[in-house]
């Protein structure tokens, strides 16, 4: 009897199980975060006692001394190691919201060295501390044989004299977090109406291979979740590419008079000290010691 098997289609089954939320204050983003099944909120915002779900209050937690005695970055370990490990019925974990654990993240650190900002840790042993510990957070909850839900609030961006909505979670960490998901998907509030618009999926999901009804009723009140990405042809993709080429190109025309301008010239205080050898006073730069 063959090992392999027969050489025809079969249906696949593909359920998207990691989603990135993002919108404004009280426009529907934890109300759709909550619709998914058997959620666990993981809650930033000190609001987890009025939140009728199960709900984890994360935060830095300091002791007498000032210092964090324990971290948001402690909490998520034992929260990953028991949702692991243990029996539960939870099949949602909801982190709401992302930014504000980044900031706990940040703040742990900076706590850790004794210093203000991450920025402060030499040779960027700071940035490279956070992105270890960010980084290794969505993988692990990726790993999770549950859905899991990031929530972030919204920004705006300018371009082209055209506003734009987007995530207030700083562009590299969306990078990462939405790197990790399978749906981006934006809840808006018009007039008194709230509405779901599906900014960006992993692929072209198709309703007959999404396994569970519950999610599968859940994509469709999001606008665009099951729409087709539209593939253009060689002779329209050119036209973009050179309408691209030609704002970069007008942007560097732009700056390049300003950049080549030569500044003009300080002048002299009157009766302004003669210059002298003596540095005696003067503060050097010190190199920061390594941490």
């Amino acid at each position: 009897m063959s090992i392999l098997p027969p050489n025809k289609p079969q249906k696949t089954v593909d359920t998207p199980k990691n989603f990135f939320i993002y919108g404004a204050t009280m426009n529907g983003k934890s109300y759709l975060a909550s619709e998914f099944p058997n959620p666990l909120f993981l809650d930033t915002d000190g609001n987890a006692s009025a939140n009728p779900y199960p709900s984890v209050q994360l935060r830095n937690i300091r002791g007498k001394s000032g210092k964090i005695e324990r971290s948001v970055v402690d909490q998520f370990d034992e929260i990953i190691t028991e949702l692991q490990t243990t029996k539960h019925t939870y099949e949602t974990v909801v982190l709401d919201v992302i930014d504000d654990i980044v900031v706990m993240i940040e703040q742990y650190i900076c706590d850790r060295e004794g210093v203000e900002t991450i920025g402060d840790i030499g040779y960027g042993k700071g940035y490279a501390a956070f992105s270890n510990i960010f980084q290794q957070l969505v993988i692990e909850l990726k790993a999770l044989p549950i859905n899991v839900v990031y929530v972030s609030r919204i920004s705006t961006r300018e371009e082209n004299n055209v506003t734009y909505e987007i995530p207030s979670l700083k562009t590299k960490h969306v990078n990462i977090v939405n790197g990790n998901c399978d749906y981006m998907i934006q809840a808006k509030k018009v007039g008194k109406n709230y509405i779901r618009i599906a900014k960006e999926k992993r692929k072209n999901y198709q309703r007959d291979q999404i396994a569970d009804q519950r999610i599968l009723t859940i994509l469709d009140t999001v606008t665009n979740a099951f729409e087709k990405t539209r593939k253009v042809d060689k002779a329209k993709q050119d036209e973009i590419v050179k309408k691209l080429d030609q704002e970069i190109e007008e942007k560097v025309v732009e700056v390049a008079p300003e950049a080549t301008k030569e500044p003009e010239p300080t002048p002299e205080p009157i009766n302004a000290p003669a210059p002298t050898n003596n540095t005696q006073g003067v503060v050097r730069n010190r190199p920061r010691p390594q941490v």
